[in-house]
């Protein structure tokens, strides 16, 4: 099923499909409302949809279809590779991401690729996909920490390295008893019982990264 709110758009895809035996285009649709209402009706097997609709989402369209027709797979078509668009489609269960820029072989591949179970992703979004989840998992990771003072940092790396309270007053130029403090204040933010948990936490999380 083909889903564009340009027919022009819809007739040069059909007529590029059609040139391949083994795929047929069973119905069309120029908006959200009719792509949902059709892909319950007829359930195909591929919707291939634009991600930008005049009367509606794409986006929005894949999650409905993907919800009430799980057979049927979806893969948006986009003429933009935009990062927050290829997480939310990602998210709305498409199982295929491509460029209208893709050749028709290519194109034809993703098709064929999707029935068969798998999931694509168009090349040239592939590193940018990499590139969003590395940094997603490096703001995860600086979040663990939010909630401690850069003094508290400092001091929990020094628990990492197996310091004592003593010691950690003496590298940080503090009181021992302000020293046995900001341990107490770091294993209390942290939501650990001893030094060892917080250096474990320390060390999974990365903190080394986050010092100045």
């Amino acid at each position: 099923m083909l889903v564009d709110d340009h027919e022009v758009v819809r007739l040069g895809l059909k007529s590029l499909i059609q040139r391949y035996d083994n795929l047929s285009i069973i119905a069309e649709a120029g908006s959200e409302a009719e792509a949902i209402r059709t892909a319950a009706e007829i359930k195909p097997d591929i919707v291939l949809m634009d991600i930008r609709l005049n009367n509606g989402s794409g986006i929005e369209a894949c999650r409905q279809i993907t919800q009430t027709v799980p057979e049927t797979k979806v893969i948006m078509l986009t003429s933009y590779a935009e990062e927050e668009l290829l997480f939310d489609a990602i998210r709305a269960g498409a199982s295929g991401y491509v460029l209208k820029q893709v050749g028709t072989n290519d194109l034809v591949r993703t098709i064929e690729a999707v029935s068969r179970g798998e999931s694509t992703l168009d090349p040239s979004l592939t590193q940018k996909l990499f590139s969003a989840m590395r940094e997603s998992m490096r703001q995860q990771e600086k979040s663990a920490f939010e909630g401690l003072t850069q003094q508290e940092m400092q001091v929990l790396a020094l628990i990492m390295e197996g310091k004592t309270n003593k010691e950690i007053a003496s590298d940080l130029y503090l009181s021992p008893g302000t020293a046995r403090n900001y341990v107490s204040n770091v294993l209390s933010k942290l939501n650990v019982s001893n030094r060892a948990e917080a250096a474990a936490y320390a060390i999974k999380h990365r903190l080394r990264d986050y010092l100045d």
